[in-house]
């Protein structure tokens, strides 16, 4: 550890020992999989052992795995290891079918415990910093995954939880709180409580770093946060199935997330033909672990839509670098025949000065059409101005027609008028799918 770089050996390895090590790895993963019942099987109808692995383009043998995979084998069909050597499970919360399960042994954990507090460390937090996590605790990773990396750091922890925002704001100021783990719809939700409470985060806290993540976001959002709390916010990225937390995050660049290639395998591949693209081509994410123990998974579909961006990180570091997710590939919706995300709209609202942070996004049939509804909480405007409102909306609407290419209706609506979300915000309801 040096003033820079947490795990310097590590982090500024060179590619070519940095792919000998992913190799050596890899050939560990396929080794330890195959003492699970999903992969026994699963290689052993193709003639898969650990022997087949003899490169890193090797990995294109092995199939790829999804969420249903887990779903189908729930609870334990992908455990490489005798279920009592596990510390801890976690799952999602499984509201459409069975939850997909994780489950970790302690070296598991540490080691996931270690990428968390490399993340930390990369952005300038430190064993004197108070660390408050206003993540959910329990089966959500992101409570005990970020506990985990700030006590590793060595950092103060404050156990904050999800929700209750008054509650924060005390922490933040009674303990003296410097770095904050959020959604950034909760960030700019307790922005406002804040403000209603008549303190300036910038000027009466000891703020200085978001740690952002659990939900695709804009950087346009990220500014915005940035702007309002007087820190610095970096965006990071992680899943249960690899994990939790601390899978990649942004170096003090702001230019991509670095994702921790010793600890996983990242390719890129095309949606429909699953086909490998390029370095800086969107496609799907599919990762494959290298040092976990209870549950290793190899090819896994992520369904979230990045690239890797080109060429070397001015801050050092030689693990590439992915791009901010563009959003799900089950996330995307059509309208009129045009494929939309929700970030497209997203980027477009948060340009307004005008405008709130919380918004919904409503398709719904109308004479056998699809009727697109943004509504947007208005910020401090004078909302007995109807001309001036008019305008606004109207060219809402036009950067909106711009971007999307369909033509919405823009509902201007008033602060706290929308259902607030103190987890993951809901931004989508698609009234076509209960007709």
């Amino acid at each position: 550890m040096d003033g820079t770089y947490y795990q310097p050996e590590i982090e500024t390895m060179s590619r070519k020992d940095l792919e000998a090590l992913q190799l050596e790895r890899l050939k560990w993963t396929v080794a330890q999989a195959l003492k699970s019942p999903f992969y026994k099987k699963r290689f052993g109808e193709k003639g898969i052992t650990a022997d087949s692995i003899q490169s890193l383009d090797d990995l294109r043998k092995l199939p790829f795995t999804t969420k249903q995979d887990l779903r189908e084998n729930y609870p334990f069909g992908l455990l490489a290891v005798d279920k009592k050597e596990l510390v801890r499970l976690h799952s999602s919360s499984g509201t459409t079918g069975n939850p997909t399960v994780i489950c970790h042994t302690k070296r598991d954990i540490e080691c996931w415990a270690n990428r968390v507090a490399r993340c930390f460390y990369m952005v300038g937090l430190r064993d004197t910093d108070v660390i408050q996590n206003s993540s959910g605790y329990g089966m959500f990773t992101g409570g005990l995954g970020i506990q985990a990396g700030i006590e590793w750091l060595g950092a103060l922890s404050i156990p904050a939880a999800a929700g209750n925002s008054l509650r924060q704001i005390k922490c933040i100021m009674d303990y003296g709180t410097t770095a904050i783990h959020a959604i950034p719809s909760y960030a700019l939700r307790l922005a406002d409580v804040f403000e209603a409470q008549g303190i300036d985060p910038r000027k009466d806290t000891n703020l200085r770093v978001f740690i952002i993540g659990a939900e695709p976001h804009t950087e346009e959002t990220r500014r915005k946060i940035e702007e309002r709390f007087g820190v610095k916010a970096y965006n990071n990225f992680g899943m249960t199935e690899m994990s939790g937390p601390g899978v990649a995050l942004e170096c003090k660049e702001q230019n991509g997330m670095h994702i921790w290639e010793d600890s996983y395998i990242v390719e890129i591949v095309d949606p429909e033909t699953l086909e490998p693209l390029p370095d800086g081509e969107v496609g799907e994410l599919v990762l494959t672990t290298l040092d976990r123990e209870g549950m290793p998974l190899l090819r896994y579909r992520t369904r979230d839509l990045t690239r890797i961006l080109t060429g070397k990180c001015p801050c050092g570091r030689t693990h590439r670098r992915l791009d901010r997710m563009k959003g799900r590939s089950d996330d995307m919706f059509i309208v009129k025949g045009v494929n939309i995300f929700p970030m497209q709209i997203e980027k477009i609202l948060m340009k307004f000065s005008e405008l709130g942070s919380n918004y919904l996004i409503t398709i719904q049939p109308v004479d056998n059409n699809d009727e697109l509804i943004v509504e947007v909480e208005l910020g401090d405007v004078k909302t007995d101005d109807f001309s001036q409102l008019q305008a606004l909306a109207k060219e809402i609407t036009r950067q909106l027609k711009d971007e999307i290419l369909v033509t919405p209706k823009v509902k201007l609506v008033e602060r706290g008028s929308l259902p607030q979300s103190e987890g993951k915000a809901v931004r989508v309801k698609d009234l076509r799918k209960l007709i």
